[in-house]
């Protein structure tokens, strides 16, 4: 923030002859405070004031004005908010490796480059089936896996967070490509990047606040079982194109009978194995008394770990191996991936224009094509991340901000060489995690792991069954269903089952992205009603002897929805005791703010118990919503802003009211 002090020359509070200092917050000791601006004197009314900067290290200038008001110009605006936005601290935030790799030793070296090779072993086969999954060649795949982790490790804040291709991504985009085949997927890729970027920028973590945790459950899924849903016809060694749920099953039930014994063989054997080793994960051999247990008990246990983790590079490699085989004894009884492109991808811009069937599209529309998902893929992505930052926080605060930063630029850069859109996959987390990765570093040997297998192994990757690699992503996305929370939500609030079953359902039969908006439809109308219907507590309190009053208590704010409904509810209530005599008292404690309609109806309510000769009061009020309340002038507004007037008051009405009735009674 700048402020301005303004001294004259000469030390008096008159002449023509001032001079005014522009500063930064922390440059100037003699600043009182951040949010004021200090004047030492001021002009006379109407006489004109020269404003002369002194030429020191301070912004420079000189003004001919008539008031203290000064504003500056567009170009001095833009400069402050960068010499504001270029401090050490926002630079040291919005870039962390600055934060950590000046104290960056050997031994955190060392665990990273285990943790990396080990998530490297397992995003290989991950990105070729996850390029399956998105109905892309098998290179995208591994294109994907590779750029996305060296820009993360620069700007990420989450050590654990490998960024990649994942089966949801996948699935979105295949079900918004439009017969836009690779050149569509990248520039989705880039525009989603874009928008996160933005969304980052401008601070709009807080959308991702809408998608509840039953809506996310139910999108999960849905989501996990199309995936496997679109994996099982190569388990079963078939052929036919469809992507939804009841296409795919209606297909599989009319082409069962041409199912292919080896690949099914092949796919159910891989799913148990993989299925096995990632039982044993965190299976310890040896005593569990840290005093009993010898050496080889550890290095046993680390080695049933490191199988159990890089289960399905070994399950992918074992079933390549196999195919190889039969391929060198004259048959090949397994479907093959078959050939996959060899090397890097050109490094170039995403593909603003694509020709299909003699047609050209441009830039604008292929974004039209894309749809709703420019926006969809993003907020999921984040949602992805965010959440898979968060079960790796041990309680730090997750900086949303940067997350959405480091995503978007992390899919910009992508998209420059071929790759689909890309988020953190809690797979693979949990991989780092477990491997003990201490930096974002870790993301570096996977890249280059990744880059490795592109330039030497591609040749050898055309042998892998699709069937194995259809097990690697049906064992990975089945425990993504989360059917288990439905009994406890049906424990803690049974309402919550309806977003969560109404978004299963839509993103099951329709579409994700129709999934999700009901699902945030469904909750923002719970939300809403809840505004417009809060809870009214009434209680008849006996204050003293002949002292009795109403005390009605809303536990919230009231604003345009809800007043209509807190005023007929005080109303009735007032009604009911049978005696006009009774005071009401509203305690406003839970009111933390009100609006133009809600002042308007407490108006209306104040002047409804005027008429009938009823006394009601306003206790526990906020100075706001006195401001907003006296803001329509209501007549006959009490309010009491300590219990001792709120007591004084009761009395004097109960006076009041039994010299009424005495009058009345003597007549």
């Amino acid at each position: 923030m700048t402020k301005y002090k303004m001294n004259n020359d000469n030390g008096s509070t008159t002449g023509s002859q001032i001079t005014l200092t522009s500063y930064m917050i922390g440059e100037n000791p003699e600043t009182d405070d951040e949010n004021s601006t200090k004047y030492n004197t001021e002009p006379k009314k109407g006489i004109s004031t020269v404003l002369d900067l002194p030429q020191d290290k301070y912004t420079q200038r000189k003004l001919t004005t008539s008031s203290f008001n000064v504003k500056p110009t567009l170009k001095e605006w833009l400069k402050d908010r960068a010499r504001r936005g270029c401090t050490r601290k926002l630079i040291y935030k919005r870039v962390p490796i600055l934060t950590w790799l000046p104290n960056y030793n050997v031994n955190a070296a060392v665990a990273d480059l285990v943790a990396g090779v080990t998530v490297g072993l397992t995003v290989i086969p991950q990105g070729i089936a996850y390029s399956n999954v998105a109905g892309l060649p098998p290179q995208i795949g591994l294109y994907s896996s590779f750029m996305a982790c060296f820009v993360y490790t620069i700007f990420g804040s989450c050590k654990q967070a490998p960024i990649g291709p994942t089966a949801i991504a996948g699935l979105l985009t295949r079900e918004n490509n439009h017969g836009f085949g690779v050149s569509g997927a990248v520039l989705l890729c880039f525009l989603s990047g874009c928008v996160e970027f933005l969304m980052g920028l401008l601070q709009l973590g807080f959308l991702i606040d809408f998608i509840s945790g039953p809506v996310s459950i139910g999108f999960t899924s849905a989501a996990a079982i199309i995936i496997a849903t679109t994996q099982v016809k190569d388990v079963l060694g078939l052929s036919f194109q469809g992507g939804k749920f009841l296409q795919v099953w209606e297909q599989i039930f009319e082409h069962i009978t041409e199912t292919r014994l080896w690949d099914c063989i092949l796919g159910f054997s891989c799913m148990a194995v993989l299925l096995i080793l990632r039982s044993i994960k965190d299976f310890k051999i040896g005593p569990k008394d840290v005093k009993e247990r010898k050496p080889i008990h550890d290095i046993t246990t680390k080695f049933i770990w490191l199988i159990s983790t890089a289960r399905n590079i070994l399950v992918v490699v074992f079933s390549a191996a196999l195919a190889y085989f039969f391929e060198l004894h004259g048959s090949q009884p397994f479907k093959l991936t078959g050939f996959i492109k060899p090397g890097l991808p050109e490094f170039k811009p995403p593909p603003f224009e694509t020709q299909i069937d003699n047609t050209t599209y441009n830039f604008v529309d292929m974004s039209s094509a894309l749809g709703s998902a420019i926006i969809v893929v993003p907020l999921l992505s984040i949602l992805e991340n965010i959440a898979l930052a968060k079960v790796f926080a041990d309680g730090k605060t997750i900086d949303a901000t940067q997350e959405m930063l480091a995503l978007g630029v992390c899919n910009i850069v992508s998209s420059f060489v071929q790759s689909m859109p890309v988020s953190g996959a809690l797979s693979r987390g949990a991989v780092n995690h477990s491997s003990g990765v201490r930096t974002t570093f870790g993301g570096i040997y996977t890249g280059i792991i990744v880059i490795l297998s592109l330039h030497l192994f591609t040749p050898y990757f055309s042998y892998i069954p699709k069937a194995s690699l259809a097990a690697v992503i049906i064992a990975a996305v089945v425990f993504m269903v989360e059917f288990h929370v439905v009994k406890p939500m049906w424990r803690t609030k049974k309402s919550d089952l309806i977003p969560a079953c109404t978004t299963f359902v839509c993103c099951l039969f329709l579409r994700l992205e129709i999934g999700i908006v009901v699902g945030v439809g469904i909750n923002l109308i719970f939300l809403l009603y809840a505004t417009a219907r809060p809870s009214v507590k009434v209680e008849k309190i006996s204050a003293h002897p002949g002292c009795d009053y109403l005390l009605i208590t809303p536990d919230r704010s009231l604003t345009f929805p809800s007043v209509e409904y807190v005023r007929t509810v005080v109303s009735k209530a007032g009604v009911k005791q049978g005696s006009s005599s009774i005071p009401v008292v509203i305690d406003a404690r839970h009111i933390q703010g009100a609006d133009f309609t809600a002042a308007k109806g407490i108006k209306s309510l104040i002047e409804d118990f005027h008429k009938r000769q009823q006394p009601i009061l306003f206790y526990n009020l906020k100075p706001s919503v006195i401001s907003t309340f006296q803001g329509v002038q209501p007549k006959d507004f009490v309010y009491c802003e300590s219990y001792g007037e709120l007591n004084e008051l009761l009395k004097q009405y109960s006076s009041k009211s039994e010299t009424i009735s005495l009058e009345n009674g003597g007549q």
